[in-house]
C-alpha cells in the first residue's frame, strides 16, 4: 500500500488514480498507523508553504513523515510536498522546512512570468531509480513560483530550476506534477512504487 498523505493541502485525487493507473495500491490518510503499514508515502501538495507547514506540524503528521523517512521508508515529495521536504523556505518570510532534504525554497527568479505554468525540459544532473526507462531531457509539466535551489540532493534541473528534482537515500521529490506529465509522469510513479517494494 502507498500511503497519499492527506493534510488538507493537494490534489489528492489525481495523485490517487496516477498511482491506480501504475499498479499501485493508493490510500488517502493522515492516520498514522497506515503511515506506518504502508510501504511508501506520497506527499503532494498545492498552494504556499507556511499553511501547508502549519497543517503537518498542527497534526502530528509531519513529525511521523519524517520519523518514518529517517527509518528508510520511501517518501516522494511533489510539487509543494516536494519543498516542505527542504531545510527552509523564504516564500512570505522564513519558514523551517522538514529538513529530510537539503537547501533552500527560493522565489524563481529567472523568468518574466509567475508562475512559471506548461512543459519544461528536464535535464537529468544525476542517476536515479526515479529515472529508470524516463529519457534525459524529456517534457514534464510544472506550476510554480518558487523552487529549491542550492541543493547537494539535486537529481535534475529545467532553465527555471537547478534542483527541479531531488534525492536523498530514500527520500525524494519534483517540483514538477508527474500525475499531469504523460507517459513519462506515469513512469516516475511506477519506478517510485518498485522501489517501495
Amino acid at each position: 500500500m502507498i500511503a497519499i498523505v492527506d493534510y488538507g493541502v493537494g490534489n489528492l485525487r489525481s495523485v490517487e488514480r496516477a498511482l491506480i493507473h501504475v499498479g499501485a495500491s493508493p490510500r488517502l490518510t493522515a492516520d498514522q498507523d497506515d503511515l506506518q503499514r504502508a510501504d511508501g508515502l506520497v506527499l503532494p501538495g498545492v498552494g504556499a508553504f507556511a499553511p501547508a507547514l502549519a497543517r503537518l506540524v498542527e497534526s502530528g503528521v509531519g513529525r511521523r513523515v519524517v520519523e518514518l523517512a529517517k527509518k528508510g521508508k520511501p517518501v516522494l515529495g511533489v510539487c509543494l510536498g516536494y519543498q516542505l521536504l527542504f531545510e527552509e523556505s523564504m516564500e512570505h518570510g522564513r519558514h523551517e522546512g522538514l529538513g529530510l532534504l537539503t537547501g533552500r525554497v527560493v522565489e524563481v527568479t529567472n523568468t518574466d512570468r509567475l508562475p512559471v505554468i506548461g512543459w519544461c525540459r528536464l535535464a537529468q544532473t544525476e542517476s536515479s531509480p526515479l529515472w529508470s526507462h524516463v529519457p534525459d531531457r524529456a517534457y514534464f509539466y510544472f506550476v510554480h513560483s518558487f523552487t529549491p535551489a542550492g541543493s547537494r540532493d539535486a537529481i535534475a534541473e529545467t532553465e527555471h530550476s537547478t534542483a527541479a528534482a531531488a534525492a536523498r537515500r530514500n527520500v525524494m521529490g519534483t517540483q514538477f506534477h508527474p500525475e499531469k506529465s504523460g507517459d513519462d509522469g506515469l513512469r516516475v510513479y511506477e519506478n517510485f512504487v518498485a522501489l517501495c517494494g
